[in-house]
């Protein structure tokens, strides 16, 4: 089925076992292939959705949502600090929105995913999943994904303004020094303002957290590498590969199957990410990120005064 082979041409697929027993046979019929199926990606689902994350040590934890014909499935993808991605979960919704995002991430962290120990987070730009993941894991850090981001910002130029704009938003992501990027950035936001306005506000959300990864220090491929959603994108490609062939989703529950049997297809496929011997340097980074952005604890009243008692 996720080969694209549809319920009725099931038998096709077989080797043969002889004319007595084919007709005598009723479990390849399109109604026990079906019922076959629905069970076998239940099992997956449930599977996937109650894996340990405990002893899981990520370095990056992407989240982007899939449209599915009128339904919609935000996912969420794992990477580990020796590079290997894991499909973490999912959660079913009409939208893309922050309620199912929080109930995404609560989920995860209730399996034992543990955001205090120092990950990245990086996000398609959606402001629904930026809200869900300030409610959840408080102020981590967030690395905004520049081709969304870039498209975003084209989309408000006439064609002819396109190539010069874009050439200066990609020279000001692969510069290595945050101040400079950070102020080329800035610049062209300002020279926006007049002529395109609406690229200009465009460009101005969220734009430091396209530079996360820079501020972090973090060069080379695994900048390249995460600087974008491609990893999870390329899970969500297989997914609507393996679901082509589905013409009408009946419930939410078909389309946790389906996604979760998709993500779990990709998952056999994956291999480590480009840059991935960088992994424990972003770690690293984060955890210092985190550090910094913590309150400083303060002595209490009580503390004060046998301070000054023994003084």
């Amino acid at each position: 089925m996720l080969a694209g082979v549809s319920t009725r041409r099931f038998a096709r697929t077989r080797e043969p076992v002889g004319q007595e027993i084919v007709e005598a046979e009723r479990s390849t019929s399109k109604s026990s292939v079906s019922r076959e199926f629905v069970g076998r990606t239940r099992e997956h689902l449930d599977a996937l959705m109650s894996r340990s994350l405990e002893d899981v040590r990520l370095a990056v934890l992407m989240l982007d949502g899939i449209e599915l014909k009128g339904r919609c499935c935000v996912v969420a993808l794992g990477i580990t600090t020796d590079g290997i991605k894991i499909p973490l979960g999912l959660w079913d919704g009409s939208t893309e929105n922050k309620t199912v995002t929080v109930h995404l991430l609560s989920d995860l962290v209730q399996r034992g995913l543990d955001a205090e120990q120092g990950v990245l987070v990086c996000l398609d730009g959606g402001k629904a999943l930026r809200a869900a993941v300030a409610e959840v894991f408080g102020p981590v850090p967030v690395q905004r994904c520049i081709r969304h981001k870039e498209r975003n910002v084209l989309d408000h130029l006439p064609e002819r303004d396109r190539p010069a704009v874009k050439a200066r938003l990609r020279r000001a992501w692969a510069t290595d020094n945050h101040a400079l990027a950070l102020d080329g950035l800035g610049t062209l936001a300002a020279e926006l303002e007049r002529s395109h306005p609406g690229a200009a506000s465009s460009l101005r959300e969220g734009l430091e957290e396209t530079l996360t990864l820079t501020r972090l220090g973090i060069t080379g491929n695994l900048k390249k590498t995460l600087s974008s959603t491609n990893p999870i994108e390329s899970m969500i490609e297989t997914v609507r590969r393996t679901s082509r062939n589905v013409k009408r989703w009946q419930s939410g529950d078909m389309c946790l199957r389906w996604t979760a049997a998709g993500m779990l297809e990709a998952e056999t496929q994956f291999r480590r990410i480009i840059g991935y011997p960088d992994l424990a340097k972003l770690a690293i980074a984060v955890e210092a990120d985190l550090a910094a952005r913590r309150p400083t604890p303060t002595s209490t009243p009580t503390e004060h005064t046998n301070l000054i008692i023994q003084v």
